[in-house]
């Protein structure tokens, strides 16, 4: 009878175990995704550890059954928040539409009011580039690695039959899609920021599509 307690009680705190194990995956997940998202909106700097743990609905304390540090966890969430762009242009990119009109479809989408003003939701490769060129090795590496995705992609996508040629396009091409958006956020006149939006779009579809 003893040992079917205890076998009994084992199970249990078996159970607790993984059980807690479990939540502290998710909580940690949720943190990240959330620091991922208001660093888009605020900057690395614009936000506090406090502020994100309470919008996780966590405690300010709870911070370090998590993170090492603040600046781990900038890693992690400039890394997801770069993923999360990723992932919106490789579907696009592996769509059995064209070449030219899945270029011109991602000039358009990344060139949008849209993407201009949804920054929680945006590409981290523009809303983060001057965070990360300040931050810590491993949010540089992680943002050096989707830059030579999306070359990558526009190079796939650019219709030219040498390979130096496409590399240098998809170069040009990414650089005027960060910079416009970048521009067209930071002007305070509306009508300019659109301006500076159709113009590059323009551009890069009639120069590289």
């Amino acid at each position: 009878m003893t040992s079917i307690i205890l076998f009994v009680k084992h199970k249990s705190r078996y159970r607790r175990m993984g059980s807690s194990k479990a939540e502290k995956a998710e909580n940690h997940e949720r943190i990240v995704k959330i620091a991922a998202a208001r660093f888009r909106e605020a900057g690395i700097e614009g936000i506090g550890v406090a502020d994100l743990m309470k919008d996780a609905g966590m405690t300010h304390g709870g911070f370090y059954r998590h993170f090492a540090s603040r600046e781990e966890l900038v890693a992690e969430a400039v890394a997801c928040a770069l993923q999360d762009g990723g992932k919106t242009v490789a579907a696009l990119a592996n769509s059995k539409q064209s070449r030219h009109i899945l270029f011109a479809a991602l000039v358009d989408a990344y060139l949008s009011v849209a993407h201009r003003d949804g920054l929680a939701s945006s590409c981290a490769v523009t809303t983060l580039a001057g965070d990360v060129a300040r931050s810590n090795d491993k949010a540089r590496s992680a943002y050096t690695d989707q830059v030579s995705l999306y070359l990558k992609v526009l190079g796939d996508l650019i219709a030219s039959e040498k390979s130096t040629s496409k590399r240098t396009a998809a170069i040009t091409a990414l650089a005027t899609l960060v910079g416009a958006v970048s521009m067209a956020r930071a002007v305070n006149d509306t009508a300019l920021s659109e301006e500076i939006l159709a113009s590059a779009a323009n551009q890069l579809k009639a120069l590289l599509g």
